[in-house]
């Protein structure tokens, strides 16, 4: 047995918990988003390392979380029969390969948290059976520098706890507030899919900061921009057409750039590129079902 692994003996705490729930909480998938989530956990006090299992295929994956000082496995059975709060972070093509395990989830007992885009509450449910506790919860990447947004919505059976609960593990690694799950396509576009038009914007940006013959100061000028501009639009008492217009001077530079994204439509641009980011998220949602 490998550093970090250990085997099913029985174990009791003040809990009342016994060999199948050794661990508070349970990872099915070891990714970059479940190690995110799991560093936010054991640094925000959500819970100790002893508390948390990890199970994922892939032993370099394990062996990033035995680093953090977790207990790993390589069936993910493990989670269902051990854990408590089960989180899928897998990807939603490889759900009907958990199917029979999911099944075995006491509905009772354990509570499942699904990360996975486009895969609607009621389809795990479905696999669970009747009175599953389902929270569904679309973060995003910036989770991993403890910045993430998560969206979190209960499913039919999922308790206030549940949800509370879930709002303590993603709010400990960035924000976190709750919705309805109806809402949760226009998340993925906003926020879940969020950081890739950031990244869009930096790509350009650089890539003018370039031609404009900045070169190696490029890609600090525009981070730290980016970076800057965002602190003081999270700080900031003023939306962002009230900021944008104290950087834009009558007749001046900002004004001419503005101007000229003005007259590009790259404002209604960008709204209609969320619409189609919600639209082909309510889509991936009609096959999950």
């Amino acid at each position: 047995m490998e550093a970090g692994e250990r085997g099913n003996a029985a174990v009791n705490d003040s809990r009342g918990y016994t060999a199948s729930m050794q661990y508070e909480l349970g990872f099915i998938g070891a990714g970059n988003m479940a190690e995110a989530i799991a560093r936010g956990a054991v640094r925000g006090a959500v819970l100790p390392v002893t508390r948390i299992f990890a199970a994922d295929p892939a032993m370099p994956r394990r062996g990033v979380f035995q680093q953090i000082g977790i207990t790993t496995g390589g069936d993910a059975t493990d989670v269902v029969t051990r854990c408590r709060v089960i989180v899928l972070a897998v990807k939603p093509q490889t759900l009907p390969k958990l199917a029979d395990m999911l099944a075995k989830i006491d509905a009772a007992t354990q509570t499942v948290i699904s990360i996975m885009a486009g895969v609607k509450a009621e389809s795990l449910e479905a696999m669970i059976g009747d009175g599953a506790r389902v929270v569904r919860v679309m973060p995003n990447t910036p989770l991993m520098v403890q910045r993430g947004m998560s969206a979190v919505a209960r499913g039919a059976h999922a308790t206030a706890e549940d949800e509370a609960f879930a709002m303590r593990l993603f709010g400990a690694c960035g924000h976190a507030i709750a919705v309805e799950e109806s809402l949760i396509d226009a998340v993925t576009a906003v926020s879940g899919s969020g950081p890739a038009y950031v990244f869009y914007l930096a790509e350009a940006m650089r890539e003018a900061a370039n031609d404009l013959g900045l070169g190696e100061h490029a890609a600090v000028l525009v981070n730290q921009t980016l970076l800057g501009a965002s602190e003081l639009l999270c700080k900031s008492d003023e939306g962002p057409a009230e900021l944008r217009a104290k950087v834009t001077s009558p007749g001046g530079t900002t004004e001419a750039a503005i101007n000229h994204l003005d007259d590009n439509g790259v404002n209604e641009m960008i709204v209609q590129a969320l619409k189609a980011a919600r639209d082909r998220s309510v889509e991936l949602g009609k096959h999950s079902g």
